[in-house]
């Protein structure tokens, strides 16, 4: 099984994909999450792993679009806990640092921390892939931040430990694929769907009435512009049931209230 990664071996993102499908899979690294979307699209992998939101910085609305865009399913979810590490090649004396460098997301989640350094703060296209570079080069002058598998896999040594601004700083993890038969969920109980509305007053309301009455649980809803139309949105909606008939009753009524509705994937709630 081919399982594409943005980052690579070492990054949050590998760690998922072990942890769901096992560590019987060949790892594609890809270093944007664009790339990881045209890879996906074009067939070169079974599955890909996809970060779509964390609890501190919120949704990753970008990668909305590219799912969107390139016509990709989500079969699944998974959900980690994010512990930000500070590392350094071996021996070096943090006071001795001048860069520290990581992944903007994991510098934002970071920021407290960031704050109270006099360093210089660089940032790079994967956490792990920083951490992979200072041992390759022996580089001196900077630290990375990454998780403690990217440290045991590249030699680094870890100088300062849980540096995430909130201690419980979690990100939900989507899989995708470029085949909606690929789906490995049984008994599916969350959808994913985007819905345009119109400008009728009201419309999203009755949107949200309809989940209601169907005993859906809204779990998610973001707006994203629609590019073409200004001050026109699209929303992009998680949900969860207990029927799967009473879903499909619903998304059948929101069809009929929307000027499009597209689902994106059906598949089990990720339960911790």
């Amino acid at each position: 099984m081919k399982v594409a990664i943005q980052g690579i071996k070492g990054s949050y993102h590998h760690r998922v994909a072990l942890e769901f499908f096992g560590k019987e899979i060949d790892i594609l690294e890809c270093l944007s999450f664009d790339d990881l979307a045209d890879l996906t699209h074009e067939g070169k992998c079974d599955y890909a792993i996809m970060a779509i939101e964390n609890s501190i910085a919120g949704s990753i609305i970008p990668n909305y679009s590219l799912i969107d865009d390139n016509d990709l399913h989500i079969i699944g979810e998974y959900f980690i806990n994010i512990n930000h590490n500070l590392m350094v090649y071996p021996g070096v004396d943090f006071n001795k640092i001048i860069n520290i460098s990581s992944h903007p997301m994991a510098l934002l989640q970071c920021k407290d921390f960031l704050k109270k350094t006099d360093k210089i703060i660089v940032e790079d296209r994967d956490t792990a892939q920083v951490a992979k570079r200072i041992r390759d080069k022996n580089i001196k002058d900077t630290a990375a931040i990454a998780g403690l598998e990217a440290a045991e896999m590249y030699g680094l040594e870890v100088i300062k430990t849980n540096i995430q601004t909130i201690k419980d700083n979690e990100t939900r993890f989507v899989v995708i694929s470029k085949s909606k038969s690929k789906s490995i969920s049984n008994n599916p109980d969350k959808a994913s769907l985007k819905f345009i509305l119109s400008h009728r007053n009201g419309s999203l309301a009755n949107i949200l009435n309809i989940l209601a009455s169907h005993d859906l649980n809204l779990t998610k809803i973001q707006s994203i512009p629609i590019i073409e139309t200004p001050w026109k949105y699209s929303f992009f909606i998680d949900t969860t049931f207990s029927n799967y008939k009473k879903y499909k009753e619903a998304l059948k009524k929101v069809s009929s209230q929307s000027e499009m509705v597209k689902e994106f994937g059906v598949y089990n709630n990720f339960k911790s």
